[in-house]
């Protein structure tokens, strides 16, 4: 039951959090909410307690802890890819220095 719970508090945050995506950055959105995807830390909690509690043994653990990285980079990549925000030229020209500066 205990697991339950935390699925569905994972599920709960990422819809707030995609909510406030929607407020604070309009245009960005949907890359915002792509680049949150939780389902690197639900996957991996879930895959390491059916290991622990001998649902699983370790070469399903790592069958199932390759496949849950891999569906966390994939979102990653295809919001790098076609849903980065578009910055003017004045923001690029204002984000490089601190970008710099953070180096």
């Amino acid at each position: 039951m205990q697991t339950l719970a935390t699925a569905a508090l994972l599920a709960l945050l990422v819809f707030v959090a995609s909510l406030v995506a929607r407020l604070h950055m309009p245009g960005a959105a949907t890359y915002t909410t792509l680049l949150m995807s939780t389902g690197l830390t639900f996957g991996t909690i879930s895959a390491l307690y059916g290991l622990e509690k001998g649902h699983i043994d370790r070469s399903q653990f790592s069958v199932l802890l390759t496949v849950v990285i891999g569906t966390a980079i994939v979102p990653t990549l295809i919001a790098q890819r076609w849903f980065a925000p578009r910055l003017s030229p004045e923001e690029r020209e204002e984000a490089l220095p601190r970008e710099e500066e953070s180096a």
